[in-house]
């Protein structure tokens, strides 16, 4: 006699979803939560008309604020970040990494090169492409206190790799995981509620869990938003070096909107199309960028700097992530506190979105390809363009050093500019720059509009398309006021809010943690059950067959794996 499948966990969560669905406003072809999407909405509304009546007062409230958060909460955002790392490997080397997102028999819903492109496009993108050049040029030509000296090129890119490396992907792993963990194995919707059902119950489709959805909404739109006004002005930049169209704030609103048309479409047509084949593309022309910039400038140069960052980087981890300013300097607000706290304010938009296209992963394939793959191809993308960027510092005196601290959008284009190549291989190395730029914004809106649609729609996977539409274009339209309010000053200060945002989700990530590892654990039993019955069924099968002569056959084969 066959033995029965065992009860999983989601059957006890049936119609919790529903739960949460019943609230939603469901006429005009929307299907929304009210709730989430109307206070998100008028938020978003009220910091607009704030910011834009008066953008010096903003800026300067923001201000204030921002230096009290990385001046006094610095130790915080170290500790915690470290933690968000720590937590993802122990996940990793332990029994629970055996646990799949949708269940023991579960299939990846999409190949291992469009995962890895997707996470790479959605994560960092727009923000390799801006910084890869103007951070480690900063690094190298100032003082880096923890080292008590001014740096070298190994330190530099080292300290590069520190902030873009293993800590932001671990946030990002955590968050992910536990989105995808509570959606697949628990049937809850994928929505940022539903991580602290465990703690919260029922409580988490009420009230409680409206709060933390409204806040995740508005940090995607926040984020977002900042990241299309540094889009829309790299590739301005860009342009300006290709065709001499002036940088202005008028075309970069003419380029927001034109951007965001694109990835309405795409947004229209979902993450299995649209949002797979632009994330699929993006690296394949960033591969070939990467190799052209390799193989033209200092070769053996950024091999010997990769090598040496590496080592700097790997050998002095502890010491850095460690690491708290004392005082006043503010060194560390400006860079590695900023940085934990835009990844932390990032990530219910990165982790909605790995989340969304992990499933039928194993828990150690999924944190070992987002700590490992990513990390790796963020090092050679900053090696290579970071240590071309400091080789011709160091040859002209400064002087790219300088036009990047000027404007530091147009760095990659002025470091194309100054390489030793023909003017039509300069032409074409630009235009590829722009290209990616262009590529990453999209993906970057679309796959953000599909995430804040997921959210402002209860956690529903597939929500109306007029619904997808009018978050794509809310995005576009946050930016292109911002743009035109203040330029860079607005956005400045809507930087500064996300940052602000970072230190309340930090805290939420911390009590997520613990959420997460009840959950895990209870389907680890689970999958241990599922895997014995599995194993007695076979046995029994056999018998029924003939192939065991007696009993105590089965018994020697069965109950070493049970105990």
């Amino acid at each position: 006699m066959y033995l029965k499948k065992p009860t999983y966990e989601t059957q006890k969560f049936k119609g919790k979803a529903k739960l949460l669905h019943s609230r939603n406003f469901n006429k005009f072809g929307f299907d929304f939560h009210p709730q989430v999407s109307i206070i998100s909405g008028l938020l978003v509304t009220l910091f607009l008309g704030f910011t834009l009546k008066n953008p010096e007062t903003a800026n300067s409230v923001f201000g204030t604020l921002k230096t009290a958060i990385t001046t006094k909460w610095n130790w915080f955002f170290i500790l915690s970040a470290n933690f968000f790392l720590l937590f993802p490997i122990y996940l990793l080397f332990s029994k629970l990494g055996e646990v799949r997102l949708g269940g023991p028999e579960a299939k990846p819903e999409f190949s291992n090169f469009a995962w890895y492109s997707m996470l790479i496009s959605a994560g960092m993108g727009i923000g390799l492409m801006f910084w890869s050049i103007g951070e480690p040029l900063y690094h190298f030509n100032t003082t880096l206190p923890m080292f008590g000296g001014k740096s070298s090129m190994e330190s530099a890119l080292g300290i590069t790799f520190y902030h873009w490396g293993f800590h932001p992907w671990g946030i990002y792993a955590l968050i992910s995981l536990a989105l995808a963990f509570f959606a697949y194995n628990r049937g809850l919707p994928l929505s940022l509620r539903s991580v602290f059902y465990p703690i919260f119950k029922d409580k988490v489709f009420g009230i409680l869990g409206d709060i933390i959805d409204i806040l995740a909404v508005i940090s995607c739109l926040f984020g977002l938003a900042t990241s299309l006004g540094f889009g829309a002005q790299q590739i301005n930049a860009g342009l300006n070096y290709l065709f001499g169209i002036p940088q202005s704030t008028s075309v970069q609103v003419i380029l927001i909107c034109i951007i965001t048309g694109i990835a309405t479409l795409s947004v229209v047509s979902g993450i299995g199309k649209g949002v797979r084949i632009l994330s699929e593309l993006n690296m394949r022309v960033a591969a070939v960028f990467l190799i052209l910039i390799l193989l033209v400038g200092p070769t053996l140069f950024i091999i010997r700097l990769f090598n040496n960052s590496i080592g700097f980087y790997l050998s002095n981890i502890i010491n850095i992530s460690f690491w708290s300013e004392q005082g006043n300097e503010n060194w560390q607000g400006s860079w590695t506190i900023f940085y934990w706290a835009w990844w932390i304010s990032w990530s219910p938009f990165v982790g909605m979105f790995i989340a969304r296209i992990s499933k039928g992963r194993t828990v150690r394939e999924f944190i070992s390809a987002i700590l490992l793959v990513p990390t790796l191809l963020s090092f050679i993308w900053m090696a290579v363009f970071g240590g071309t960027a400091m080789f011709q510092d160091i040859s002209n005196n400064g002087l790219l050093f300088g036009a990047v601290k000027s404007n530091i959008a147009t760095s990659l284009f002025e470091m194309i500019q100054n390489m030793g190549v023909s003017q039509i291989l300069k032409t074409m190395m630009s235009s590829m720059g722009v290209f990616l730029v262009i590529s990453f914004f999209v993906t970057s809106s679309d796959s953000g509009s599909l995430v804040v649609d997921n959210l402002t729609s209860g956690g529903k996977l597939d929500s109306p398309v007029p619904q997808r539409v009018f978050w794509a274009v809310m995005e576009g339209v946050l930016a292109i006021a911002l743009l035109i309010a203040g330029g860079t000053d607005a956005l400045n200060a809507l930087q500064t809010a996300v940052i602000t945002s970072g230190l309340p989700f930090a805290i939420i990530l911390l009590v997520m943690t613990y959420s997460l590892h009840v959950g895990l654990r209870n389907d680890f039993k689970v999958l241990k059950q599922y895997r014995e019955d599995k194993l007695l069924n076979k046995l029994f099968s056999e018998r029924i067959s003939g192939k065991f002569e007696n009993d105590e056959k089965i018994k020697q084969l069965i109950f070493p794996v049970l105990l």
